[in-house]
Parts: structure tokens; C-alpha cells; sequence
């Protein structure tokens, strides 16, 4: 091809992802799902050339910045917590499957070696960490599903990649010693660990001396790429090398990086992601002429090759359920959720067994397999059959199978409850360091500064609700400098067209525009999305009081009656526990609630609000 031919192809693909994207958004059906499709569609278009993935390129080229993408993102408290299930299914469900796979191969295959099946089975075995994150988000699956499926696939594609080796190896005559596979695969992991944590450890210290967010972003484009080619080269597993790095890299960004790194770095791999994510879906469709062609130019029948592929992508699906059950009862017994002190019900593990959607390392693995090894083509069609299978099975129906079973998604609010005690608990540590601090302050600055830690304290609690057909006073505050930075904007704007002003002097003054603009809080939509929930969830740390003082009903129509005697309106209700009293909210002007209890020391109030359902403790600064 020629560089006009790239560029061309190139610009496609991108135009293809972000056409994709978009109508998805407005049909409502997962991108995954639509850009497979389309690549299918158009791997049959004549004018449409060829792209072949080699297994280089996905290896070397998309999979490093993908896994790192993912486990910058990972909570590594929520990884640790989960640690049981993720092993599980990233080392035991991909062996079990590999093995299973292998019998069905090595059975509808006639006269294929028992090391070639078990090398398919390696190949279609791991779950993909894109194919995971993008749809399980998408839905709203609880997040402890979400964790589990981002460890598994951060981690498999390692374990498959050293059963898919081995097995290769033993097809070329090296013979197979259960002893030295466990012996490779623990060596692999345990490079793989040192080589993260070298990269880490080496990326930590150049981070403590930058303070360009630049040169800092550029650092982190090389992280994944150098950690999964020294782990690859000292024989390790470049996959957990990278996964390593990620996950520490994202635990201490904001003890590592300056703020305008971290932000810069979350931008841009946010921007990374979604780029290779989507775009590894469509480049996934355009594979299928090429494979299906393959396949039918070989000695076996179609009637054969779809029965095969049929029952590699039905023995994918049935392994994986059969083996979360089992897990979970007999292994794993998880305990109660930490947040709502409940555990799990079996639907969760159904939605977790059924989430096992594959993705493009399962396809470039299968390239690795030689070429002159019989039935290659229908063994490449068998991986393609499960990528998209799976894609197109499981992912379009996860959602209504999520519904139909009732799992819940993360609630927003109860986010916005935990969301606002975090804030609360933040300000207050940093009214305790404004005390210990010695500052002479003759222009009032304290007080600004503790001003300020309200009004944003007020602005996270009036999310949750305010009065009916009133707008909270951080809504009107965001609608009035909204229409106030456009005036400034527009007026800057028509300075910099006399050019009176110097260029870069205009830029910094739009700048400044644009940050203010970022950062103000316009949250209505969200607060009418609040309102259709009610549920109950302890949040943040508990408290004596808190435990001691339940959730009584409160008055269907409370009234701040310091409010009407003053004269003023108050945004939303709070009932004292002990008292019974009704008072407005801080964000109110007569903040009547937290004067109630200074004047009585009554420590636990509840919202009056109707379909809400909390208490705030003001000794101690916690919610439940």
C-alpha cells in the first residue's frame, strides 16, 4: 500500500469509529456491537482493502497501552479485595477452559493433536479487558462485577499466553512435564511482577523531579510499551509487567504527580483508550472475509467447520458458568459487601459468568499458531467465531439479562451521599491544618478560604435534593457565571480580533476562562436522576451516634418555622433525631439545622426530604 493508501485507510478507521460511537449513543446499543457489525459488513466491500492483524501488532502495538489504560483506572483497594475471585478466573477459569476447548477440538477435529486442541482452547480461553470495561460501565453492572471482570482480564491474557506456549511446545516435540509448565508459569509471573515494579520504581523517581505536565504525559506514553518489551525480552510476562506498573502508577498519582499532571495524564489516556478500544472492535469485523475464505479453501466440509465453531463458542459460554458457580460456593464465599453489609446474591455470579465476552488478544493469539499446522484456517475461524460470538451474544443481551435478574447498577444517590461526606470529612481535616497553621491575616483570607470549603460542601449536599420547583442556590450560582464567562468570552474574543493585545496574553486570559467554566457544578439533571432513588447505604465511617439514632418518618410537609419568622426561604428540610426539631440545610441562609444543634448538642439529624433516606452525624462528620 502506498502512504496516500495508509493515510486514507487510517482516516477511515477513525471516521468509521467516531460515526459508530455517535449512532450507538443515539440507538442506544453498545458500541462493541455496532463497530463489529460494521467491520464485518465491511470486510466484504470490494473497495475496502484488507487488513490483516498480526499478532506484533496487536501484542506489541494495541495491547500494552490498552491494559495500562485499564489499570490506571483500576481501584487497586478494590483489586486487593477482590483478589480471590480475580485468581480464580484469571488462572483457573482460563486452564479449565483451555482443557475443555481442547476435548471438543480434539473430538470434532479429525486427526488433530491433543497439544494443537489444547492450544485453541488457550486461545479462545481469556476474557477481554475492553470488551469487560466498555460494556459492563456501559449498563451499569455493580461495581464489585466490574472489578472482578477488570482483574480477570487484566490478568489472563498472561496465563493463556504461557498455556498457548506451551502447548506449541510441546506440539514441536519438547515434550509436556506438568512440573516445568507450573515452573514457566510462575517464573513468568514473577518476572512479570520484578519488571512492573522496577518500572514503577523507576518512573516514581523521574516523577519527583518533573513538574511539566507535558514531559510528565510524554513519560507515561512510554511506561506500557517499555514494561511490556523488557518483560517479553527477559522471558517474563510482559502482560503483568504492565498490569503491575499501571496499577501502582494509578494508586500514587496524587502523591507522585502535580495536579495538572494528573489531570493532563487522565485526559489523555481517557482519549487513548477510546481511540484503540473502538477501533479494535471494528478492525476485529474486517478480519471476517479474509478468515471465513481461509477456512473454506480447506479439506474439511462447511457442515463440519460450523459445527466445530458452533460448539467451541457454546463450550465457552457453558465453562465459564459452570466453573463461576462452583467457585463461588466452594472457593470463593464472599463476604458481605463492605458498603451495604449484604452478600451478593447468586445473580450476581450469574451476571458475572455470563459477562465473558472476548476481544482482539484472542484473535492475534491465534496467529500464532504456525502455519503449517493443520486445519490453521478453521482454527483461526474458531477464534473469530468466539470473539464475535461472544460480542454479539453476550454482549447485546447482558443488559436485559441484568435487568430481567435485577442486579442493581451503582446508585447515584447514594454516590452523591458519599460524595458529599467525603468532601465534608476532607473540609474538616483542612479547618483542623488551617488551625495548626501561624499566618497573620489582615484582610480577611481565612475567611474566605472557609467560605469557599462551604459553598462547595453545599454544593455536593444539594445534590441529593432540594425544595420542589426551587433551584438550589450551586445551580443558580452555575446558570448566572455560565451566562456571565459566555459575556466575558465574547468580549475577550473581539479584543483579540483588533489585536491590540498581545496573542499570548489573550490565550491565558481564555485559559483562565476555561478552567473556571470546567469546574462549576451543574448538576440539576443529575439531582432529577437522584430523585428516583431511595435507597439505603451506609457511607464513610460509622459512629456511635449514628448507631444509635435510627430513621423515624418524618412530617409529610416540613416547614423551617426560624425561616418564616425571619423571613427567609430555606432550600432543603432536616428532622433532629433527638427532638424531633425541623430546621433548614447549611445551604440554607439560616442554616437553622446546625444552629439547633449547637444549641442543644443533639447529634444526629436526618432529611426531611421525601424518597430520601440518611443521617448525618455533626459530631463526627458521617453518614449512614
Amino acid at each position: 500500500m502506498s502512504a496516500v493508501e495508509i493515510t486514507a485507510l487510517l482516516c477511515g478507521l477513525a471516521v468509521g469509529v467516531l460515526v459508530c460511537t455517535w449512532v450507538s449513543e443515539k440507538i442506544d446499543v453498545p458500541a462493541p456491537f455496532l463497530l463489529i457489525l460494521v467491520g464485518i459488513a465491511g470486510s466484504y466491500i470490494p473497495f475496502v482493502p484488507d487488513v490483516e492483524l498480526s499478532e506484533e501488532i496487536v501484542l506489541f502495538g494495541l495491547l500494552p497501552p490498552l491494559l495500562y489504560a485499564a489499570a490506571q483506572g483500576t481501584s487497586l483497594v478494590d483489586f486487593r479485595a477482590n483478589r480471590r475471585a480475580i485468581l480464580l478466573l484469571s488462572v483457573g477459569l482460563v486452564a479449565f477452559t483451555a482443557l475443555g476447548v481442547g476435548w471438543v477440538a480434539h473430538a470434532l477435529l479429525p486427526g488433530i493433536s491433543w497439544s494443537i486442541a489444547i492450544a485453541i482452547g488457550a486461545v479462545v480461553a481469556p476474557p477481554d479487558a475492553v470488551a469487560a470495561t466498555a460494556i459492563g460501565r456501559r449498563i451499569g453492572l455493580p461495581r464489585r462485577i466490574v472489578t472482578i471482570l477488570e482483574g480477570e482480564s487484566l490478568l489472563n491474557d498472561a496465563t493463556a499466553l504461557v498455556a498457548l506456549g506451551t502447548a506449541l511446545a510441546v506440539a514441536d516435540g519438547d515434550g509436556f512435564s506438568p512440573g516445568k509448565v507450573g515452573l514457566d508459569f510462575l517464573l513468568a509471573a514473577g518476572g512479570g511482577v520484578l519488571v512492573g515494579l522496577v518500572a514503577y520504581k523507576v518512573v516514581a523517581v523521574f516523577r519527583r523531579h518533573l513538574d511539566d505536565p507535558v514531559l510528565d504525559s510524554a513519560l507515561s506514553l512510554v511506561v506500557p510499551f517499555a514494561a511490556y518489551a523488557i518483560g517479553e525480552e527477559v522471558h517474563a510476562s510482559g502482560v503483568i509487567a504492565v498490569v503491575v506498573a499501571g496499577l501502582l502508577l494509578g494508586h500514587k498519582a496524587p502523591i507522585l504527580q502535580t495536579a495538572q499532571s494528573r489531570i493532563a495524564e487522565r485526559l489523555n489516556w481517557r482519549t487513548i483508550a477510546f481511540v484503540l478500544e473502538n477501533t479494535v472492535f471494528l478492525l476485529i469485523g474486517l478480519q471476517a472475509r479474509s478468515i471465513v475464505q481461509g477456512a473454506g479453501n480447506g479439506e474439511l466440509s462447511w457442515g463440519r467447520i460450523i459445527a466445530v465453531c458452533a460448539a467451541t463458542l457454546v463450550g465457552c459460554i457453558v465453562l465459564r458458568l459452570a466453573w463461576v458457580f462452583p467457585a463461588r460456593y466452594l472457593i470463593v464465599r464472599p463476604g458481605p459487601d463492605p458498603l451495604t453489609g449484604r452478600r451478593p446474591p447468586w445473580t450476581f455470579t450469574f451476571v458475572l459468568g455470563w459477562a465473558g465476552m472476548r476481544g482482539v488478544v484472542t484473535l492475534a493469539a491465534a496467529f500464532v499458531i504456525p502455519e503449517d499446522t493443520r486445519y490453521r484456517e478453521v482454527l483461526l475461524l474458531m477464534a473469530f467465531t468466539v470473539v464475535a460470538g461472544t460480542l454479539l451474544l453476550q454482549g447485546t443481551t447482558l443488559p436485559w439479562i441484568a435487568r430481567r435478574l435485577r442486579v442493581p447498577g451503582p446508585d447515584p444517590a447514594e454516590d452523591a451521599l458519599a460524595r458529599a461526606t467525603l468532601l465534608q470529612q476532607a473540609s474538616k481535616a483542612a479547618l483542623h491544618r488551617l488551625e495548626e497553621l501561624e499566618y497573620d491575616d489582615s484582610q480577611g483570607v481565612v475567611d474566605l478560604i472557609r467560605q469557599r470549603l462551604d459553598q462547595r460542601n453545599f454544593a455536593a449536599w444539594e445534590r441529593l435534593s432540594t425544595v420542589a420547583d426551587r433551584e438550589a442556590p450551586s445551580d443558580l450560582y452555575a446558570r448566572i457565571r455560565l451566562s456571565l464567562l459566555d459575556a466575558e468570552r465574547t468580549k475577550v474574543l473581539k479584543i483579540r480580533e483588533t489585536g491590540k493585545v498581545d496573542s499570548e496574553v489573550v490565550a491565558d486570559v481564555l485559559a483562565l476562562l476555561d478552567v473556571e467554566e470546567s469546574m462549576l457544578d451543574v448538576a440539576t439533571a443529575e439531582r432529577e436522576e437522584l430523585q428516583e432513588y431511595s435507597k439505603v447505604r451506609r457511607t464513610g465511617y460509622s459512629c456511635a451516634d449514628l448507631d444509635h439514632y435510627r430513621v423515624v418518618e418524618t412530617t409529610p410537609d416540613p416547614v423551617c418555622q426560624r425561616c418564616l419568622d425571619e423571613g427567609l426561604e430555606w432550600v432543603s428540610m432536616r428532622q433532629c433525631l433527638e427532638c424531633g426539631n425541623l430546621a433548614c440545610c447549611d445551604s440554607s441562609i439560616g442554616q437553622h439545622a446546625t444552629k439547633h444543634f449547637h444549641e442543644t448538642t443533639h447529634p444526629v439529624m436526618e432529611t426531611a426530604e421525601p424518597g430520601e433516606n440518611w443521617r448525618w452525624c455533626f459530631v463526627h462528620h458521617t453518614t449512614a
